[in-house]
């Protein structure tokens, strides 16, 4: 592994300098090997996880991907997704540091990555000259010299600065009595008895353990509920077998934590969405791995409600397929509560959104959050629909989480070249599909795993700092259409069984 390391002072206020770097798409406004840049998905620059796509002035291509920023520290992290040249595993850190003085700024950039055998110097070269080295200069030009009364524009008024979105902020709350040491927490939990229908679940008393290493205690304060608890209940997914507590998604607030566990702590308000089942709880120690800080303006209803909705809208829609500006985008279930943060979504990155409904009152609730084209599917067919639209084209990608009753007609209301995502399967078991009759359009057919997506903190943080920014200023609208008692979680499963939710549907312990 080679290690290229760079630094310089600049005779200029930290604020000043960071102003400048943090802007993660900035680099054609002052590197000299840089040509054009944008961010993929029409993601802020300082969001992490946002993709940078650069052309460099020699003609070559490179794409960068943010890891990590902090404006507390004023450093930021970031990796190489696609060079011209041969820089393996390259991840990169800048750190600024203030002088003493206070009026000028230390800059290190420092690098790693793995080189070709017999490439080491030659690379670490091209790195440290031709980059670091390279941009130090330019920022230095760049704040030293006035813009020649001839180059500057011809408008008197200065171009506005980009707006920034203010750092989403965690504030810890009373976590309740701290356990004593090696005590175990008493609460409730609903536990089914056997597989079967929503009649076979039974309250019983429950303990949550001292959290081991690498564990989290919690008290939940809301918990979600998603149709893949109805195939645990059932026995379609063998994933609790009986006696279990099902659930998937909670909020919550952490009582304690076991050693090893460095981004959590008592007090700290939080969510989670992942396996395994045991969320129809009101306290649980569990790992703490996927378990996520919330921040203040993200509220315990709408983390239960959004947290596994929003995970997966947000790999559908930027991992299976990364949807584009143009494209047609058709959802089904539009108004339930992963499709509804589907069709708000798609549309804020520029797609056009297509959604069906089973009802006229489900066809209210989805234009209320502002859905433009609504099928309810019940009074006409979605397939023409979609054709007449795009003007006999098809949509570019379909998102089907009805399964056996759609999704021949999603593949017919496809493009040529289209994308046909089955998540679920609530109307029933899917039947086998004949692929060879999809290379009549070309077509792509996905079947993704909520699990295989977040399956580790990383890619969990890098999914939420893209999903709680838009739940907290309102991009993306929660939709809770239902809330009952922990106890009453029988009925909130004939309600979802039924097709009769409309939202999210959160439960209360």
């Amino acid at each position: 592994m080679a290690t290229v390391t760079r630094s310089t002072v600049i005779d200029a206020p930290i604020d000043e300098v960071w102003g400048i770097l943090r802007d993660f798409n900035g680099h054609d406004r002052w590197h000299p090997a840089v040509a054009e840049s944008r961010v993929e998905d029409g993601l802020p620059p300082d969001v992490v996880g946002c993709v940078r796509d650069f052309r460099l002035t020699d003609g070559g291509r490179i794409r960068e991907q943010l890891l990590s920023l902090s404006d507390k520290t004023r450093s930021f992290t970031y990796c190489i997704l696609e060079a011209p040249v041969p820089l393996a595993n390259y991840v990169a850190t800048v750190r600024l540091r203030p002088v003493t003085d206070g009026t000028r700024t230390f800059w290190q950039w420092e690098g790693r990555f793995q080189p070709p055998p017999g490439r080491t110097r030659e690379l670490t070269e091209l790195v440290g000259e031709q980059i670091y080295q390279a941009g130090f200069e330019a920022i230095r030009r760049l704040l030293a010299e006035p813009v020649p009364v001839d180059e500057a524009p011809p408008s008197p008024e200065p171009a506005p600065a980009p707006e920034r979105p203010e750092p989403l902020t965690r504030t810890p709350v009373d976590a309740g009595p701290r356990p004593a040491p090696g005590e175990n927490l008493g609460g409730t939990a609903m536990v089914t008895t056997a597989f079967g229908g929503p009649e076979v679940f039974a309250a019983r008393e429950t303990s949550a353990p001292p959290p081991d290493r690498g564990q989290v205690r919690l008290r939940h304060t809301r918990i979600g509920l998603n149709f893949i608890d109805v195939y645990c209940r059932s026995g379609y997914f063998q994933l609790a077998p009986p006696p279990a507590v099902l659930g998937m998604e909670a909020a919550g607030v952490v009582a304690d934590v076991g050693e090893d566990v460095h981004h959590l702590h008592p007090g700290d308000r939080v969510a989670y969405a992942c396996p395994p089942p045991g969320a129809y709880c009101s306290v649980r120690t569990m790992d703490a791995a996927l378990v996520m800080p919330l921040p203040d303006a993200v509220s315990d209803d709408m983390a239960a409600a959004a947290m596994l909705k929003g995970l997966s809208a947000e790999f559908l829609l930027h991992r299976v397929h990364a949807v584009q500006p143009g494209e047609t985008v058709l959802v089904h279930a539009a108004a339930g509560g992963v499709g509804s943060l589907l069709c708000q979504w798609a549309a804020l990155k520029g797609a056009t959104v297509i959604g069906t409904v089973g009802s006229r009152d489900k066809a209210e609730r989805a234009r209320a959050l502002g859905l433009k084209h609504v099928v309810v599917y019940t009074e006409e067919p979605f397939v023409e629909r979609v054709h007449a639209i795009t003007e006999g084209r098809g949509a570019d990608v379909v998102y089907d989480a009805v399964g056996r009753a759609t999704l021949d007609r999603s593949y017919e209301a496809l493009a040529t070249r289209g994308h046909l995502i089955s998540y679920g399967q609530a109307s029933g078991h899917i039947e086998p599909v004949d692929i060879a009759a999809y290379a009549s359009k070309s077509a792509t057919i996905s079947r993704p795993n909520f699990a295989h997506y977040v399956s580790d903190t990383e890619t969990v943080r890098a999914m939420t700092e893209r999903l709680f920014p838009l739940l907290a200023d309102g991009r993306l609208r929660v939709d809770i259409g239902h809330r009952f008692p922990l106890d009453r979680v029988g009925e909130a499963h004939r309600l979802l069984e039924s097709r009769g939710t409309m939202g999210a549907t959160v439960l209360m312990p």
